[in-house]
């Protein structure tokens, strides 16, 4: 009976933590996207703000990160299709396992564990400080006013930050395609061909 009444215990608690978590996503999205055409302007200055912090300053390791992974696949690819006499196909795969997973992964790793720790510290320390409910008593959402900002700005960046980790690390398959005796021009001229660029087709699945 006890084992029941604890795993009775731990799915309530974890369905009580998606419902909350649920709530906080649709009304930060309600704040971001409905509010501002019903009277209830959005803090840009704060959004703008925040999408610096999460985007461009994200930029330097998210570079790193990417074009090193970018490298070490293509000279894993290469090192394989050299024996199939495939080698000109390493810039195709590097685009395409970039652009299908391994941009957007990345992009989602780093972005959560920089900028989501902090948020959650600054939230988190605002919470201690009772700050918040300093606003709740001035009648001032704290969705509104500290997580729609946020919530905007990570809208904005992510798909900006993916797109740069796609040709970061397509810039590193470039440049280990080089060292494989695989001039620049060579790598990237099949690059507008595959199927990352030119659509994504039900038989390339």
């Amino acid at each position: 009976m006890e084992f029941v009444s604890q795993l009775g215990s731990t799915t309530l608690d974890s369905l009580s933590y998606l419902g909350s978590l649920a709530s906080l996503s649709a009304r930060a999205a309600y704040y971001t996207l409905v509010a501002p055409f019903q009277g209830k302007p959005l803090r840009l200055q704060r959004a703008i703000s925040q999408a610096m912090e999460t985007g461009v300053r994200a930029l330097p390791i998210l570079s790193l990160i990417t074009f090193f992974i970018g490298l070490i696949l293509a000279l894993q690819a290469a090192y394989e299709l050299r024996r199939f006499g495939a080698i000109s196909a390493v810039a195709t795969a590097v685009a395409v396992t970039m652009s299908r997973e391994l941009g957007p992964l990345i992009t989602a790793i780093v972005v959560i564990g920089r900028s989501g720790s902090a948020f959650a510290a600054e939230i988190g320390t605002m919470k201690v400080s009772e700050e918040i409910d300093a606003l709740e008593t001035m009648a001032i959402s704290p969705i509104r006013f500290l997580v729609a900002p946020k919530f905007l700005a990570m809208m904005v960046m992510l798909p900006c930050l993916t797109i740069w980790a796609n040709v970061m690390g397509i810039l590193g398959g470039s440049c280990s395609a080089s060292r494989r005796r695989i001039s620049l021009f060579c790598a990237t001229s099949r690059l507008p061909s595959t199927p990352c660029f030119c659509g994504i087709s039900r038989r390339d699945w």
